[in-house]
């Protein structure tokens, strides 16, 4: 009888002290349905369409299949509701394969393939990269790598929304946050 509570103690300290990550995980959800928007790959076009709806950038993620890095951001990051709620109120958001062939046309208006908008405009060699464009094409962020998770993410999509890669470097207003926390 001993052995049967000292194992339901356990069992419910581990309930108890479970990460909440645990319970973001079990409402993760698709990041190609809930976090990226359709597009037919025409960025002129998606750039008309972020200033009509008011968003502040548009994100490229560059990824591909065999990436263990983009893997874990798509299954850790890009799937939790209160990153893709606040990425989509703020930004338009594409995947862009760096291997694709898929026809696409660049900021320029130029026709292209993923794969050459990729290495030739943005030399991305490793994966995942995560760019962030201003409303006119202009490259303003970029992060080489996964987030060490949905904290860091979610800081530097408010680096983008509030304006503030405008002021300082992500790696200051990163500092400035942290030291703010600690108050």
């Amino acid at each position: 009888m001993r052995r049967v509570h000292h194992i339901l103690a356990v069992l419910f300290l581990a309930l108890v002290l479970a990460p909440a990550n645990a319970a973001e995980a079990a409402v993760a959800r698709d990041p190609y349905r809930y976090f990226f928007n359709e597009t037919w790959g025409n960025l002129p076009e998606e750039l008309e369409n972020a200033r009509a709806a008011g968003k502040q950038a548009i994100m490229l993620f560059f990824e591909m299949d065999e990436c263990p890095y983009c893997h874990y951001m798509k299954t850790t990051v890009l799937n939790q509701p209160r990153v893709q709620e606040y990425f989509r109120k703020h930004f338009l958001l594409f995947p862009i394969d760096i291997e694709g062939d898929i026809e696409m046309t660049n900021f320029r208006g130029e026709v292209t393939t993923q794969k050459e908008f990729a290495f030739r405009e943005f030399r991305v060699r490793a994966t995942p990269v995560i760019a962030f464009f201003d409303l006119d094409g202009k490259l303003i962020y970029r992060h080489i790598g996964k987030t060490r998770g949905v904290s860091e993410f979610m800081l530097m999509g408010e680096y983008i929304a509030t304006g503030k890669y405008k002021e300082m470097p992500y790696v200051r207003f990163k500092r400035q946050k942290k030291k703010a926390a600690r108050r």
